[in-house]
Order: C-alpha cells, then sequence, then structure tokens
C-alpha cells in the first residue's frame, strides 16, 4: 500500500515539476560517484508562454543501439569440475547480443533492452531475455522515479553493480526512486519478487525459482559530493528477504510453506581525490540470518590507492578483506566428515560487478569451496596501466591471495596471480581485448575445493565488442 501512495504522490506533483527552474550544476562530478548511474543531460527546449500561437513543444529524442560481444576463452584447471573426466582443459567462445530503443523527452526517459546470450554451438538457441525495460520520470527539482527491470550501480559496485563481463549481467525488477541535486544523492530502491502470476501460493519465492537470489529487497543510498574540496562519500543500507528451496526446506503439515529469514547489509564507502591521486576505502557488515535460518555476522573492508597520469599510465595498489567462517573443517579427499556452523562468517557479495575484483580469474566469490562454507578471502594486489599509444592501452597486476580464518593443518595461502590486459579502440564503436592469468595454487586451494592440479591455473581470452547506433532521431 505504501508503494501505491508513494507513486500517486508522485505523479500528482508531475505538473509542478515540469515547470519548475532548472536548479545550478555547482558541483562537478568525482570520481567515486563515477559508477553510478549517469542521467542524460536535459533535452528540453527553452520554455515559452503557453498562450502563445507558435509555442514550441519539447524535443523527443528516440536512439536504436545494438551491442555484439563475442569472447573465446581457453581455460585449464580454475574452477572445480563437474564430472570426473580426464581432460582438464575446456575451449569455448561466448556470444551476447543486445538491441536497445532509447526515447528522451523533458521529463521522461524510457528504455528497452533485449540481450540474447549463448555458446557457440550449444544445443538449443540460447536465452533471450529482457535486460532492462524501464521508465524514469524525472523533474527540474532533482526528483526522480524509475520503474521496471533496470541496472543498480552504486559507488564502485562491489556491493551493487551491473557485473557487465558476465554474458548475462545483473538486472533488478525494481522500483528506484530519489533526489539529485546541491551536491547530495538519495535513492531508495524496493523490490518483490515471485516465480509466477499464481493462484495460490503466490507468496513463496525460493532460492532456486527465478533469476534473482532474494524475494524482497528494500535499499536507502545516500551519496554527498564536497563543495570545493576533492572528498566524496557514500551510506548504503541493505534488506533482503530469502527463502530456502524447496529441495532443502524440511516441511511438516504445521509448517507446509518456507520461512523468508532477512538480513541486512550496512556500511560506507569514501573517496579521496586530489590532483592525479584517488584514494578509496569501504567497510560494510552483514547481519540477519541466512535462508537456513542461520545467524550471520560478517564484514569486509578494502583499501585502495590510485596515480594517474592523464592519457600516459596509472599504478593502483590496495587491501581487500572479507571474513570468513570459523573452524572450517574440511575432509581430505577419500574421507569424511561433517562440521556445524552455528553463525556464518563468511561475507557474501553476491550482487556486486565482481570481475574487477579479488584477481580477473573470478575464483574466489563463486561458491566454489567444499560443503558451501566460505573461508573468507585476502587479497594483496598491485598493478598498474601504460597507454603507448592513442586507443591502446596495456594492464598488470599481481595478487596476493589467502584464506582469512585459520584451517587446521594447512597455511593460509591460497595463491599468487598475475593478470595481464591489452585493449585497442580501433574506432569508437569497435574494440578489441585480450588477456592471460596465470595463478600458482597451493596445497590448501587444493584441500579447500577437495580437487587436484591446482597449482598451475592458466585462462587466457580474446574478445570483440561492437557498439554500433543504427538510427538517432529528433523532433
Amino acid at each position: 500500500m505504501r508503494l501505491y501512495c508513494v507513486m500517486f504522490s508522485f505523479l500528482l506533483m508531475h505538473s509542478a515539476w515540469v515547470s519548475g527552474k532548472e536548479l545550478p550544476d555547482t558541483y562537478d562530478e568525482v570520481p567515486g560517484s563515477e559508477n553510478v548511474e549517469r542521467e542524460e543531460p536535459d533535452i528540453s527546449s527553452d520554455t515559452v508562454d503557453s498562450e502563445e500561437p507558435d509555442s514550441v513543444a519539447p524535443d523527443n529524442i528516440l536512439t536504436v543501439d545494438a551491442q555484439l560481444m563475442s569472447r573465446g576463452e581457453i581455460r585449464r584447471g580454475g574452477l572445480p569440475s563437474v564430472d570426473d573426466v580426464s581432460e582438464k582443459r575446456a575451449n569455448f567462445v561466448l556470444e551476447r547480443t543486445r538491441l536497445s530503443i532509447d526515447y528522451k523527452r523533458e521529463w521522461l526517459n524510457v528504455r528497452l533492452t533485449a540481450q540474447h546470450t549463448s555458446v557457440w554451438g550449444q544445443k538449443g538457441n540460447g536465452t533471450l531475455t529482457m535486460h532492462e525495460a524501464w521508465a524514469r520520470l524525472h523533474s527540474r527539482q532533482g526528483l526522480f522515479l524509475q520503474l521496471g527491470r533496470q541496472n543498480l550501480n552504486y559507488d564502485d559496485e562491489r556491493i551493487l553493480g551491473s557485473n557487465d563481463w558476465s554474458m548475462t549481467a545483473l538486472t533488478h525488477d525494481a522500483l528506484r526512486f530519489g533526489y539529485e541535486g546541491y551536491g547530495h544523492k538519495i535513492h531508495g530502491v524496493l523490490a518483490y519478487n515471485q516465480r509466477a502470476e499464481n493462484i495460490n501460493g503466490g507468496t513463496t519465492y525460493t532460492t532456486t525459482d527465478g533469476t534473482q537470489p532474494y524475494k524482497t529487497m528494500q535499499t536507502l543510498w545516500y551519496h554527498y559530493d564536497l563543495p570545493r574540496f576533492p572528498l566524496s562519500f557514500s551510506l548504503l543500507f541493505m534488506n533482503t528477504g530469502v527463502e530456502m528451496s524447496a529441495s532443502d526446506a524440511i516441511t511438516t503439515e504445521e509448517t507446509s510453506d518456507p520461512e523468508t529469514y532477512y538480513q541486512q547489509l550496512f556500511g560506507g564507502y569514501v573517496a579521496f581525490h586530489p590532483s592525479d591521486w584517488l584514494c578509496e576505502g569501504a567497510l560494510y557488515f552483514q547481519r540477519g540470518k541466512d535462508e537456513f535460518g542461520t545467524p550471520i555476522s560478517a564484514y569486509m573492508g578494502s583499501l585502495k590507492a590510485t596515480y594517474r597520469r592523464q592519457g600516459c599510465f596509472s599504478l593502483n595498489m590496495g587491501y581487500d578483506y572479507l571474513s570468513g567462517d570459523d573452524n572450517p573443517v574440511v575432509p581430505k579427499i577419500g574421507a569424511m566428515g561433517l562440521t556445524l556452523h552455528k553463525k556464518v562468517r563468511g561475507f557474501s557479495t553476491i550482487y556486486g560487478s565482481h570481475h574487477q575484483f579479488y584477481g580477473a580469474m573470478d575464483f574466489f566469490y563463486l561458491k566454489a569451496y567444499y560443503a558451501g562454507y566460505t573461508p573468507g578471502l585476502q587479497n594483496l594486489f598491485i598493478g598498474g596501466t601504460y597507454n603507448p599509444m592513442k586507443n591502446l592501452q596495456l594492464s598488470a597486476s599481481y595478487h596476493y591471495l589467502s584464506v582469512a580464518s585459520k584451517i587446521h593443518d594447512a597455511c593460509m595461502t591460497l595463491g599468487h596471480e598475475v593478470d595481464f590486459t591489452i585493449a585497442y579502440n580501433l574506432m569508437k564503436e569497435v574494440k578489441f581485448s585480450a588477456g592471460y592469468t596465470y595463478m600458482h595454487g597451493t596445497s590448501t586451494l587444493e584441500r579447500l575445493q577437495r580437487v587436484e592440479n591446482q597449482n598451475n591455473l592458466h585462462w587466457a581470452w580474446l574478445m570483440v565488442t561492437v557498439n554500433p547506433r543504427i538510427f538517432s532521431t529528433k523532433w
């Protein structure tokens, strides 16, 4: 009911928004807020007296864009094998195709994006989905309301991001509303997911029913750019409701429906950017209960410093810490064992853009550990980029990776990872990129995943991205 009241109030205020005056844009965009979804500049024409016979209607802009992305990968080792096969190597080509339609006018933005993903040669026709479908109402006073399937990108995208490296990427079916102006940004997000238009049983949504791992979500985000000082900060609070899958649920005649458990995430992000430097820090906590009703007490922290010379090179170093479960016990291959955890202490980042953190091999945010427990992660890294010529960029980084929890009869080191990438923009719409990653894993890594031959892991990829604008008109 509150949701309907918010929407109704917003529509009643619409006429006052359209006729309002433009707010002065006195604050520059700063690092730390650049990953928040940018709103297109106001495209309305000059306002005139409506009584004039030759009054000018607001501009309308319609654009059609496409994206064709193909990425070939070669993997040797890395993630645990699904089957007991002798060949430890995997070669495949992933493909993603998108077609987007954008409509803009003075107070309204609409976007529709169809997406098809597939693996070359796979059986069937791949997966065709509506990746984005939203409408956004906004006013000159800074108020806005956005409804539909949309990306949620905030701060450095560690907690909430589109994860665009993944072929499917992440979107949310949600209502987003808020205010942006005078250096302040306040966003609220509401989401409620359901598996179908059910006649009965319409309140059950487990972790395996749909595209989202949560049933409900309420999010509040606040960001502030300090005037005339190179500092910005954000505060984030999330409350998500989850239910265990039907296969894991233990039901009786008295309790036939899975119970919804709620978990909270709260914390902040800060960015300090004097001259050519960018210093970032983040701290987040998780509380509540997981889908099995187990209490959660987890946290993570990160620090990163980057030095940039525009158009030339950049250097960065930092440290990430994600808490892990206490006293993890993993029996050796061929042995059996059980561990009872009375509290979940492993921090989860399932809604973020994972590929840009914790090593390019995307090894440690996945639930790739035996029995599903999380030993946490420590990531000490250093890297840099170099631009030897226009449109060409070379990148390299090193990661020292270890668990955050002590493991009986095992060292804490997971391995050492080295990442290399090269990217070249052939033209505005065409980009070629390639990368190679090598990781030397330890016996601890093999034991945690109960797989062998993890001491020499290789991953190489080549990607072509084409982003043409097919059609554009204005009237």
